[in-house]
């Protein structure tokens, strides 16, 4: 090969790694990396005892999970089928140990609901998946609010339209940190309670669902493929009620840390 040729190709090399290293560079972008637009960045959940973080895919919620809260909201408390509905994952505002997040009261609503629940978050997925297999695919359990607009979801229903202006909205998914099955088992019983300025508004246990955490999984997966990343809200017991400016909630499961959150 002659030296001009060589010197040639070893110039061309020279600048095709300094045009990659360019373009790898902080700050500098790829043509791949233009074609997205907009890209959200991921709903992250701490993890207890780690510092790794939780990434959230969806966020399933389930209705009517305790026969007490079926009564108060009208509607048969027998064990018909569980029914799920979702919130976006940006909807997440994470409650970290021993602090209270200051929670706004949202836009349009009279009538603003605080409900208690556990969260079964899942490490694994599946279509169909067994009753018996279910608690296999969970990663860990955390307290959670699904806080609600109740006049709109009320006013939605009355008209047979989709209420997720009531559900599906800023913050409406408050959250404490994951607390992985190593550290606290499978939460099957125990105590679930909110509080509000001090005083005891929702009081059961969990052993108290119609539908367990098992049976949920097993039938939600007949509905959507799950993933890891999915969590569940799985439900929430009776005595619901309002909230406004100024209210500080403090809601317990059993096992894990209280969550504290003033309306502001």
């Amino acid at each position: 090969m002659s030296n001009n040729r060589r010197d040639f190709l070893n110039a061309g090399a020279a600048l095709g790694a300094a045009t990659v290293a360019a373009c790898a560079a902080p700050g500098t972008s790829t043509a791949q990396s233009d074609k997205i637009l907009f890209a959200p960045k991921p709903a992250l959940i701490p993890v207890m005892g780690s510092d790794q973080q939780f990434q959230v895919r969806r966020i399933y919620c389930v209705g009517r999970n305790y026969a007490a809260h079926a009564r108060e909201m009208g509607s048969d408390p027998t064990r018909e089928p569980p029914f799920f509905f979702q919130k976006p994952t940006d909807a997440i505002q994470v409650v970290a140990p021993g602090q209270t997040v200051d929670h706004p009261y949202p836009p349009i609503t009279k009538n603003y609901h605080y409900e208690i629940e556990l969260v079964a978050c899942l490490k694994g997925g599946g279509k169909d998946i067994p009753t018996a297999k279910a608690l296999d695919i969970v990663y860990g359990y955390a307290t959670g609010l699904d806080m609600t607009r109740r006049d709109l979801q009320r006013a939605m229903g009355d008209q047979k339209k989709p209420w997720e202006v009531g559900k599906s909205f800023d913050k409406s998914a408050v959250i404490t940190h994951i607390h992985p099955v190593a550290m606290t088992g499978h939460l099957d019983k125990g105590a679930i309670w909110l509080k509000v300025n001090g005083a005891v508004k929702q009081n059961a246990n969990l052993n108290q669902m119609t539908w367990n955490v098992a049976e949920q999984i097993a039938n939600l997966s007949t509905f959507y493929e799950l993933f890891p990343g999915d969590i569940i809200y799985t439900g929430t017991p009776e005595n619901v009620g309002p909230v406004v400016k100024g209210d500080l909630m403090t809601g317990h499961v059993d096992g894990i840390y209280d969550l504290s959150a003033k309306v502001v």
